[in-house]
Order: structure tokens, then sequence, then C-alpha cells
């Protein structure tokens, strides 16, 4: 049985102290295939002239298609790691990472990008359907949605729970993180499905709030 987890390195805020955090449990089935996905980079320089750079490493993706007992449920179990280097220290950055999932649609074609205003927008774009992180997703034809590895929970003025799709580093010019063995599942895609991963890096300063975004290779899931 393969344990999944998430580790983040860097300057965590306060409030997000965990380095290990478990997401999943999952065992690949025997008629799995695991595809190897290329190394990628990206650089930019924003508004205040530091340079962000996304670098995505070591992303494989196991795939078990639709059975025969199951013909609308597929899953894919899913490694990489990410390390994110700027040119200066930011007082706040904030990493947003998951997988954008398409049912009989090209995930190529679409995006999933941040435009300022704060952590809220960081997830906006032209993705259908509701994001999740953990669990399942239930898409139909021509359906896309956006499956988030990171899942920054916190406890609101209220004392309720609050997650933000997001996880945050301070007083920092760098940040590495690491999945392993993360499940996603698909249910209700009657024809072929697709995803790609993204990474969303929002450096916030007093002058700059402005979005990286680094995309992955899309890949079949069946």
């Amino acid at each position: 049985m393969t344990r999944s987890f998430i580790t983040r390195i860097g300057v965590p805020t306060v409030t997000a102290t965990a380095a290990v955090a478990a997401l999943s449990i999952a065992t690949p089935a025997a008629s799995a295939n695991t595809v190897r996905l290329p190394a990628q980079t990206k650089s930019q320089q924003i508004a205040d002239g530091t340079s962000v750079t996304i670098e995505r490493s070591n992303e494989r993706a196991t795939i078990a298609g639709p059975m025969a007992a199951t013909p609308l449920h597929r899953s894919v179990v899913v490694s990489g790691h990410y390390s994110i280097r700027l040119s200066k220290k930011s007082p706040t950055v904030l990493l947003q990472a998951g997988y954008i999932v398409g049912c009989q649609v090209s995930v190529g074609s679409l995006t999933t990008t941040g435009t300022g205003s704060g952590a809220d927008t960081l997830a906006t774009g032209a993705v259908t359907g509701s994001g999740t992180a953990g669990g399942s997703l239930s898409l139909g034809p021509g359906q896309a949605a956006t499956y988030y590895l990171t899942d920054f929970e916190r406890t609101d003025p209220f004392g309720a729970d609050q997650h933000k799709f997001y996880v945050m580093y301070r007083n920092t010019d760098h940040a590495k993180l690491n999945y392993v063995n993360t499940t996603i599942g698909v249910n209700g895609c009657a024809g072929y499905a697709q995803a790609r991963s993204f990474a969303n890096v929002s450096v916030l300063n007093p002058t700059t709030d402005q979005v990286v975004t680094l995309y992955g290779k899309p890949f079949s899931l069946g």
C-alpha cells in the first residue's frame, strides 16, 4: 500500500507549519499504465523587476482506465516536484498546484490563471465545473474541472474551518513542494478523459501582486 503525502520547503506562514500532510492512500491497479512526463521550466520577470522561475520535475502519472464493472469510473495516481526561485525575497509567496481534468475535451486548450487581487483569484479562468482537493471529480461530456493538490486549512474569525487552495511562504526567495501518489478519481465520463498539471505562483509585496503559471503536458486517462 502506498501512502500519499505532500511536503513543502521554504519559509511557510506560522499557520501552515506542518511539513507533511497526508492526502490519500492508494494502490495502483495491476493493469495500470505509468506515464513519465517531461521536466519543464518557466522564467518570467514581473512588474517590480523580480525574476520568478518555476521548475517541475519527476512528474509521473499511473493510470487505471475504465473497468468493465465500472465503465464510467477511472483514476490516476500522480507524483511530482516543484521548485520556485525568486531573484529577491518577497514578503509573501503563494503556491497553488493541481491538475485540470477534462471529459471529451482537450485540456491543452484550457487554462486556470490568477490575475492579482490576492489569493482568492488564483484559480479563475476558463475551466468549467468546481474545483476540489481530495476525493473525485464528477464530469460529463465537454466538462472540465480543477483538482487542487494544495489545501491550506485555517480557522476563520468565527471558529469555523476554512480552506484555501494554496500554501503560503513568508519572507523567502525560494520554495519547494513534493507530492507523492496522490489519487484523482473521475466519475461519469463516458468518453475519453485527459489531464494536465499546473502551478500558479503569486508574488505579493508592497508594489506587486502578480501570478506566474506553469502548465504541464496533457496526458490521457483512457
